[in-house]
């Protein structure tokens, strides 16, 4: 399972989230993505994960009372291999971001909501899209072949309706 943090602020030209650039020996070096990592272990839930993430990434401290649910997507790579990735969106905290993990990131920064940078890891960018519809829950299944970065042309990107809101006149399936 991954956390990722989908920390937003007021900027000049409106909301601004924090990415990070990989570097190193890592998955799509070169890409921006969010700030983000894995579950440690079963005794870690994902809002302990995601604070802990933070800290050791930006070194950001976020209490988990302002972590807020975002989007979970359900992912395939290209190679086929699968993950759930929550991504949660935080807006307070304490400190100011930077580059705590040299050997994984060269890069750091605020980008419009609106008008992410490329390249962009195409699982991070489908979280950002999903994120910005309001989803809940999002697939993004790659194929054999598709770039590790999104690509408008390979956007595979399905975004799960929500259930409507009890008491708002839905359809009712009959018993």
């Amino acid at each position: 399972m991954d956390v990722h943090l989908i920390a937003v602020r007021d900027g000049e030209k409106g909301l601004e989230v924090l990415l990070s650039r990989r570097a190193g020996a890592v998955y799509a070096t070169g890409h921006w993505h969010f700030p983000s990592g894995h579950v440690d272990g079963g005794g870690e839930d994902v809002v302990t994960a995601l604070v802990r993430e933070t800290r050791e990434e930006t070194g950001l401290v976020v209490e988990p009372e302002d972590v807020r649910v975002a989007v979970t997507v359900h992912h395939r790579s290209p190679s086929g291999d699968a993950r759930v990735g929550f991504f949660f969106e935080v807006r307070r905290w304490s400190g100011t971001p930077g580059v705590m993990e040299p050997e994984v990131c060269d890069g750091m920064g605020w980008f419009s909501l609106d008008a992410p940078p490329e390249p962009m890891v195409a699982y991070c960018r489908a979280g950002l899209d999903a994120y910005r519809t309001g989803a809940g829950v999002a697939l993004h299944f790659q194929e054999p072949g598709d770039p590790i970065g999104h690509e408008p042309a390979a956007d595979r990107l399905r975004v799960v309706p929500a259930r409507a809101t009890a008491g708002t006149g839905g359809t009712r399936r009959p018993s």
